[in-house]
Parts: C-alpha cells; sequence; structure tokens
C-alpha cells in the first residue's frame, strides 16, 4: 500500500470511530462545584469541569454543541462549550434558578427562577434574557419544553398543578391539577402524553397533553421526583428519593413493570440515545447509577463529585 492510500485509510478509520463514538454524560455536582463528565462506552469518568458554586439543572443544545447549567448562588445560567469543555460565559436569570430545559431545535432555553415564580426564556443565538414568564406554582422547579415546540410545562415546588406555558404567546395558558409538589417532568416522543412525578404523594400523574387533563396516577416508590423518557417512548422511568429505587412504566398500558434498586437519594436522569442505559443522579452517594435498560438491571456505581443533582446526555 502506498503511503498515501495508507493516510487516506487512516483518516477515515478516524473519521469512522468519531462517528461511531459512545455519547459523553455530564453530571452536575452542586456540593462540589463541578461537572463530571462520563464515557458511556467505558461508564468512567473521563474529566471534570468546573461550573460555578452549585450547579443544579442542566440542558444540553445539540445545533449549539453548548451545555447549559443553572449556577444556584450566582443566579445565572453558565454556557460551558463542550468542545472547550469549559465556561465560555453567563446570563443573569433571578435569584435561585433550578432545573433548565432546551427546545428541539435548540433555539430557547428556559429555567425555572424559585423567588420570581417565573421561567426565564433564552435566545442560545444572542445568549440573552428575552422573557420572564410568570407562573402559578411558588418556588418553580423544573421547566421541560415539549418535543413539538408548543408547550413549556413547568412544576413547582409549592404547588398543586403543573403550569402550561405557550411558547409562542409566552406565557401561561393554563394548568392541570395533580399531586404535591410536582417534579419531574417527561413527554413521549409525540407529544401526546407528559409524566409528572409528584414527590409529597409519591404518585406519576400522566397527562393528555392536548385535552389538559389527567389520564391517570399511579403510586410509585416514596418520594418519586425525576423523570426520564426512553427515546422509542415505550418507557418511562421515575427515581424514587426515599426508597433509593427507580421504576419503570409501560407507555403501552400505563403500569409499572420494574422496579430497580440503585444508590442513595436517586434524583434527575438522562438516557443514551439509542435507549440502552440510563444515567441515574443519587446524591447522597455522590455516585451515578447506571442502568441496563433491557435487563432492568442496575449494572454498575460510578463514582462523581459531591452531592450530584443531575445527568444530561449529548
Amino acid at each position: 500500500m502506498s503511503l498515501m492510500r495508507f493516510l487516506t485509510a487512516l483518516v477515515a478509520l478516524g473519521s469512522s470511530a468519531i462517528a461511531t463514538a459512545a455519547p459523553f454524560a455530564y453530571v452536575q455536582n452542586e456540593g462540589s462545584g463541578t461537572i463530571s463528565v462520563i464515557d458511556t462506552a467505558t461508564d468512567v469518568v473521563v474529566k471534570e469541569i468546573k461550573a460555578g458554586k452549585k450547579p443544579r439543572g442542566a440542558a444540553i443544545s445539540r445545533s449549539t454543541n453548548m451545555l447549559y447549567v443553572s449556577d444556584q448562588p450566582k443566579s445565572a445560567l453558565l454556557i460551558i462549550d463542550l468542545d472547550k469543555q469549559a465556561v465560555v460565559g453567563s446570563i443573569g436569570l433571578g435569584e435561585s434558578p433550578e432545573g433548565v430545559g432546551v427546545s428541539a431545535d435548540g433555539q430557547w432555553v428556559a429555567a425555572a427562577v424559585e423567588l420570581s415564580n417565573a421561567i426565564a426564556l433564552i435566545d442560545t443565538a444572542s445568549r440573552r434574557r428575552e422573557a420572564s414568564i410568570k407562573v402559578e406554582g411558588k418556588n418553580p422547579e423544573h421547566a421541560v419544553f415539549s418535543p413539538d415546540g408548543k408547550w413549556i410545562f413547568a412544576s413547582a415546588e409549592d404547588a398543586t398543578q403543573v403550569d402550561i406555558i405557550d411558547l409562542s404567546l409566552r406565557k401561561e395558558v393554563a394548568s392541570v391539577p395533580v399531586g404535591r409538589r410536582p417534579r419531574g417532568i417527561g413527554f413521549l416522543p409525540d407529544s401526546t402524553k407528559a409524566y409528572v412525578a409528584c414527590e409529597l404523594d409519591s404518585t406519576v400523574y400522566v397527562i393528555d397533553v392536548a385535552a389538559r387533563k389527567v389520564l391517570k396516577s399511579l403510586k410509585a416508590g416514596t418520594f418519586s421526583n425525576g423523570v426520564t423518557v426512553r427515546p422509542d417512548g415505550k418507557r418511562v422511568y421515575i427515581s424514587n428519593g426515599k426508597d433509593a429505587t427507580v421504576s419503570v412504566i409501560d407507555t403501552g398500558t400505563d403500569e409499572f413493570i420494574a422496579t430497580i434498586p440503585v444508590g442513595k437519594r436517586p434524583w434527575n436522569m438522562a438516557i443514551t440515545p439509542d435507549g440502552k442505559k440510563l444515567y441515574v443522579a443519587t446524591g447522597r452517594s455522590n455516585a451515578v447509577s447506571v442502568i441496563d435498560t433491557e435487563t432492568n438491571q442496575k449494572v454498575k456505581d460510578v463514582p462523581v463529585g459531591e452531592l450530584p443533582w443531575g445527568v444530561v446526555i449529548r
């Protein structure tokens, strides 16, 4: 083989390896002020990124390749360049920001801001806060975009409803009564149903998005909070903070089909794009529990920073 052909083949091989590389999981450690980066191929932490004083909510925009993280003490949204793996900017949000969501097209970031009882809406292109949208619930916790880009569902610690924001109007247009202290929210890929975990009632509510009504309530584990939906929409995963478990819902029947033991105080979670592995932040274990979604078994605990609050996956 000529040198030129050898070099061409080597470049092609490298490009193929990059294209098929496993994604990275990013873990917000609120106790140590860092983001732990886990290679999902090996389930080993490969880097720690400094991220303010108390990183909590996070979301990744595929269009900008940026990780957006709320830093609670600084009342700011940190912008982390995933190529540089460093903070490259920040945007003021208001006092005590929590959960962060990003629209499917990557244009918008929404952040729940507790003390202003509002959802901050940020344009990712201009890096400006374009709106502060008041919601009914007190101390908002999560702000989640529907996959079709029409709605933001907001949960709050001191609430018994989920507030619905019309993204085009930039205002709350409805609310759906649920249990006490709604936390995590997850949508099916077609935006037809949303699943909401209510912590104080240890119950998951299944919401018809178009009709804006509860279809079903499911008794979950104690202090249910985090919600993650498998990319194919066939399973929904619920973390149960006090039980140290994750429950699995079959969305065809909307019934629980499995309960998986994990680390202490499981909180927010993320799933790989192929749906095969679920990563669960376990705050009191200072670790991330990795679940094989085919067998519904925990396969590993990955040590991370202090008090991991959640996980997002590129």
